[in-house]
C-alpha cells in the first residue's frame, strides 16, 4: 500500500483532487461530474425528493442530496455563454439550432409544408458613430488597406476601434445598444403595416389571411454594437400549419422588410446630450433562404447553424466582459466614483461592494471608454430606466439574445422537456426500474440553493471530462471511426 504525504503537494487543487479520489464513494462523485458533461459552474442543491404511489401511499423511491459525496446535488448551470461554460453553451446552441431548423424545414411538431412558405434572412445593423479601423475588400474579395493606410490582419486588435476616439460618438453608440430592443419591436410593427399596405388591406384584414413569424438573434460587432440576424417567414392565419395566400410572395416580403427598416425611429431627449434620433444602419442585408440541398450558402440548414452559433456569444466577443460589474446584493447602489468618473459599480466578487478603478479592467481602450460613458450616462435621471450601470458589462444592451414569435416553431422549453423525459427513460432502463405512471404517482421535492461551482479538485475532473468529450466530438466531426 502506497501512502501519499499531501503536505508535499504544492497545488491546492491537486491536494483536493487526491482527497476526492481517496473518498470511499469517489465513483459516485465522478458519476455526477460525468453526468454534467464538463459544466464549469454547476448549481449545488440540498434537499430531498420522494416518489409516492397515490393509490396505496407507498413510498416507491426516496433520494436525499446529503447522501452524495459532496453533500449536494449538482445540476448543470445552463449558461448560454461559451466564455462561461462551454458545455452548457453547446447544449443551448444545439437547442437553438433545432428550434430555427424546425421553423424552416419542419419537425418538432411543425409540419413539413412550412418549407414552402416565403422566408427571408435579414440582417439589421447599427449606424455609424464615427469611422473605425476596418478591413475592406475589393469586389474580388481581396483585402484593401484601411483608412489609416494599414492593411489589418483579421485578428488585429485595432479592428472596430475608432480612428479618432476624440470625435467618436460614444454617447450615441451607448444609446443605440440600450434601445436596440425597442428598435426591433418597432421594426416588427412597421413590417406588418408595410405588408398590409402592399396587399391593399388594413392591418386587421391582413391578419385574417396571413401572419408574420420570425426568430432573431443578437450579435456583437467588433466595434461593440449589436446587430440582429432574423429569419422572417410568412404563414397563413393559423400560423405555421397553414400556408399564406399565393399573392403574399417572397419579393413582397423582402420589399416590406427594407421599407420597414427605413421607417424605424426612436427619439431620445436629454438636457445633457441633446436630442438624438436612433435608426438602423445603412447596411441592411435581405436574402432568400433556399431549401436544403440547393446550391447556395443560404440554405435552411446553414441559416440554422449560423444563428445558433451566435446565441452562445456575448459581449465578450467584442473585447468586453461576460460578468456584471456590480455586486448583486446592492445592485450597484453602494458604489462610489473615483475622480473624473474613473470608477465602476461594485465588482461581482461575492458581494464585497468594493469599487474597482476602471483602468484596472483587462479590456481595450475603446471598450473602457464605452463602459465609462455608460457609467456617466447612468447617473442622469432621464436614463434611469435604461439601467446602464447594471448592463455596463454588456455595453448597454439589455435585451434577450434570441427571441421568436409565438407561431414560428417549437420552444426551448419543449425541447428541454423532451430531453429531460428521454434521460429519465434512460435512467430507468439502465437501473431496470419500472417507468412511474404519472396518473398514480406523486413526486414531492424540497430543494434549497447552496451555491455554484466545484471544489478545486472536482473542477480538475470536470475540465478533463469536457476535454475528453470535445476531442471525441472533433474526431467524429472529422470522420473518424
Amino acid at each position: 500500500m502506497v501512502t501519499l504525504d499531501l503536505r508535499h503537494v504544492a497545488s491546492p487543487a491537486v491536494r483536493d483532487l487526491l482527497h476526492l479520489v481517496n473518498h470511499p464513494d469517489f465513483d459516485r462523485a465522478q458519476q455526477q461530474i460525468e453526468h454534467l458533461g464538463g459544466c464549469t459552474e454547476p448549481v449545488r442543491l440540498t434537499g430531498q425528493s420522494t416518489t409516492i404511489d397515490t393509490t396505496t401511499g407507498e413510498v416507491l423511491r426516496a433520494y436525499t442530496a446529503s447522501g452524495e459525496p459532496t453533500g449536494s446535488l449538482l445540476t448543470a448551470c445552463g449558461n448560454r455563454r461559451a466564455s462561461r461554460c462551454p458545455a452548457s453553451s453547446r447544449v443551448y446552441a444545439a437547442d437553438t439550432y433545432h428550434l430555427i431548423r424546425a421553423g424552416l424545414s419542419g419537425g418538432k411538431n411543425v409540419p413539413d409544408t412550412v418549407r414552402t412558405h416565403p422566408r427571408d434572412f435579414a440582417t439589421l445593423t447599427a449606424p455609424s458613430f464615427g469611422p473605425v479601423h476596418n478591413r475592406p475588400t475589393t469586389p474580388g474579395g481581396n483585402a484593401r488597406p484601411c483608412s489609416c493606410r494599414k492593411l489589418h490582419e483579421p485578428t488585429d486588435a485595432q479592428l472596430g476601434t475608432p480612428l479618432n476616439p476624440a470625435t467618436y460618438d460614444y454617447a450615441g453608440a451607448i444609446l443605440f445598444n440600450a434601445h436596440a430592443s425597442a428598435l426591433w419591436a418597432r421594426f416588427t410593427t412597421y413590417l406588418r403595416r408595410e405588408i398590409a399596405a402592399r396587399l391593399g388591406m388594413t392591418q386587421k384584414a391582413s391578419r385574417t389571411v396571413l401572419r408574420v413569424s420570425f426568430a432573431k438573434v443578437a450579435e456583437y460587432q467588433k466595434r461593440g454594437l449589436v446587430h440582429f440576424h432574423a429569419v422572417i417567414r410568412l404563414d397563413g392565419p393559423d400560423g405555421n400549419s397553414t400556408p399564406p395566400p399565393p399573392y403574399a410572395t417572397l419579393a413582397m416580403l423582402a420589399d416590406a422588410i427594407r421599407a420597414a427598416a427605413l421607417r424605424v425611429r426612436v427619439a431620445v431627449v436629454s438636457d445633457a446630450i441633446g436630442e438624438r434620433e436612433l435608426t438602423w444602419g445603412e447596411q441592411l442585408d435581405v436574402r432568400e433562404i433556399a431549401a436544403f440541398g440547393t446550391d447556395t450558402e443560404r440554405t435552411d440548414q446553414a441559416v440554422a447553424a449560423y444563428v445558433a452559433k451566435y446565441t452562445t456569444k456575448s459581449a465578450d466577443a467584442s473585447g468586453t466582459l461576460d460578468r456584471a460589474l456590480f455586486c448583486r446584493p446592492c445592485q450597484g447602489r453602494g458604489a462610489t466614483l473615483l475622480p473624473h468618473g474613473a470608477a465602476l459599480p461594485c465588482t461581482a466578487c461575492g458581494g464585497t461592494g468594493q469599487a474597482q478603478p476602471l483602468p484596472r479592467l483587462a479590456v481595450a481602450r475603446h471598450v473602457r471608454q464605452m463602459i465609462r460613458t455608460r457609467w456617466e450616462l447612468g447617473r442622469l435621471p432621464e436614463f434611469a430606466d435604461l439601467k446602464l450601470w447594471k448592463w455596463a458589462h454588456m455595453l448597454g444592451f439589455r435585451g434577450h439574445f434570441s427571441t421568436k414569435s409565438r407561431s414560428y416553431s417549437t420552444t426551448l422549453g419543449a425541447l428541454r422537456d423532451a430531453r429531460r423525459a428521454w434521460r429519465t427513460e434512460q435512467v430507468h432502463a439502465h437501473a431496470s426500474l419500472p417507468e412511474p405512471d404519472p396518473d398514480t404517482t406523486l413526486v414531492v421535492g424540497h430543494w434549497a440553493y447552496l451555491g455554484t461551482g466545484y471544489s478545486p479538485g472536482a473542477a480538475l475532473l470536470a475540465a478533463a471530462v469536457w476535454h475528453r468529450r470535445e476531442l471525441a466530438r472533433q474526431f467524429a466531426f472529422e470522420g473518424g471511426c
